[in-house]
């Protein structure tokens, strides 16, 4: 009997299932389904594509995509929050009298990410989307919106000051608003006259550093 509920107890013991995921491997699977969406929504608009062509595009199911985005329109999130990331780390890593768009492209030479890696050439489609499907604009403008706190965070530290202090929430007012515009300028006036993906992800990349040098003037 004694032998029987040992028996029991090391099989009710050992683990079941799949072990969790990683926070990296969680990354990857949401850029994936980002990818998938975006080619879905250019190749047949967004009002024809479901949960489910997502993630069959992923292999994966429609539970997971939802699992990661709350509607197919956020899909596309970490497309356009790569990007700001990358501005957010520059911007803590500006050294005085330093331009900055010579760590803009430090920083594209080495990260593999929305401007440096492939997915820089599907920014213009996407963003051009954000004209004519208010689902997508939102959450362009939301992920803007929400990246200007870490802006000003990043501006005040570099400069020395409080987090909450006015000058660098205006500073970063100003970097947001340039970012927006360099990459709205590209996605609408520039991107279709490069149908080579290398050409388009050098043209945005010029592209933003010129936005970063003028906005850099107004901060000093």
């Amino acid at each position: 009997m004694t032998a029987a509920r040992g028996r029991t107890s090391r099989a009710t013991s050992r683990p079941t299932g799949r072990p969790p995921l990683t926070e990296e491997r969680k990354a990857e699977i949401r850029l994936d389904i980002a990818r998938a969406a975006v080619d879905l929504f250019v190749t047949q608009g967004v009002a024809a594509t479901t949960g489910e062509q997502i993630g069959a595009a992923v292999g994966v199911s429609s539970r997971t995509v939802w699992r990661y985005f709350p509607s197919k329109e956020s899909c596309v999130r970490p497309l356009f929050s790569a990007g700001i990331d990358l501005i957010v780390d520059c911007l803590r890593r500006w050294g005085p009298e330093q331009p900055l768009e010579e760590l803009l492209d430090r920083a594209l030479a080495d990260e593999d990410d929305l401007l440096a890696g492939p997915d820089r050439a599907t920014v213009g489609a996407l963003v051009r989307l954000t004209r004519t499907e208010p689902g997508l604009r939102a959450i362009w403008l939301q992920t803007y919106d929400e990246a200007e706190p870490a802006f000003a965070r990043a501006l005040a530290e570099r400069a020395g000051l409080p987090a909450d202090d006015l000058r660098p929430t205006i500073r970063a007012a100003m970097f947001n608003a340039a970012l927006r515009a360099a990459v709205e300028h590209y996605a609408w006036r520039t991107a279709d006259a490069h149908p080579d993906r290398t050409a388009a992800g050098t043209e945005l990349t010029a592209t933003l550093r010129s936005a970063l040098r003028v906005a850099a003037e107004g901060v000093g």
